[in-house]
Order: C-alpha cells, then structure tokens, then sequence
C-alpha cells in the first residue's frame, strides 16, 4: 500500500506546549483510541499501540524517527488489522507539530502514505476525534 494521500487533523489547546508534550507522550493518557502507547521516544525506539477498538483487542507498533521536545514528534505506524504485510511500504507516518503562542498550543497532525482520498478522510476525521481527546486529557 504506497498511497501519496494525506490525513491532517488541527487542534489548538488552552495549554503550553511543554504540558501537550507531556501528555502526548504519557502512556495513561488514551487519547489515541484508547490505547497505551508504550515508547522511550528517543529516535530508533519501537513505539507500541495497546487497546481494544470496536470490541476487538489490538496491537499496533512501529518507531520513533524525529523527536524535538516539546515541538515535533514523529513515528512509523503499522496496524496488523489493515491486512496488509508488515513491510516498510504499508507503514504510515504520524508527525505531531506543536506551535505554541501566548499559553496556547496548536497541535497539527499529519499521516501520510493513505491508500485513497477515502482513506485519507476518514483517517482525518478519526484524527480530528484524537486531538480532542489529547486536548480534554491535557486541560482535564
């Protein structure tokens, strides 16, 4: 699956950006699907997803490529639940951005390598329902 789509989803969070880092990377905060995400978020580290979504368990992993405490984060992803083979090639990447002014942090994530502008869609939209959930979980 080597797709040029792209996922992008916008937040901005009445928090500094060092308090968004914080939770972004803390694995009791289960803003992505409810999951623990397991990592030491240093460049080359594997990243772990643990949950359950929709009723089914799941465990998604991949590793950690560009770390810049607290401005950007960036990891391969890869779901055994996609069908696809656990090649290179059916891996996305998630870039967090963090863009912090006057207290209030703007967070931007992106994903590329969708299959399809339906993909990339309703990836976007799943997106946009995670950085919610970052943002309740950091202002909680």
């Amino acid at each position: 699956m080597t797709g040029t789509y792209v996922a992008r989803a916008t937040t901005t969070i009445a928090a500094p950006a060092d308090d968004v880092w914080r939770t972004l990377v803390d694995p009791d905060a289960r803003f992505f699907l409810g999951a623990t995400i397991t990592s030491t978020y240093e460049v080359g580290a594997p990243i772990v997803f643990e949950g359950e979504f929709q009723g089914t368990p799941f465990r998604d992993h991949g590793t950690v490529e560009e770390v810049d405490r607290p401005r950007l984060l960036r990891y391969s992803h890869f779901s055994p639940a996609s069908g696809q083979p656990d090649v290179p090639e059916s891996y996305h990447h998630l870039t967090f951005t963090l863009d912090e002014s006057d207290g209030t942090t703007t967070v931007i994530l992106v994903q590329d390598n969708a299959g399809s502008q339906d993909e990339a869609d309703r990836s976007s939209g799943m997106y946009g329902q995670m950085l919610a959930a970052l943002a309740d979980a950091v202002t909680g």
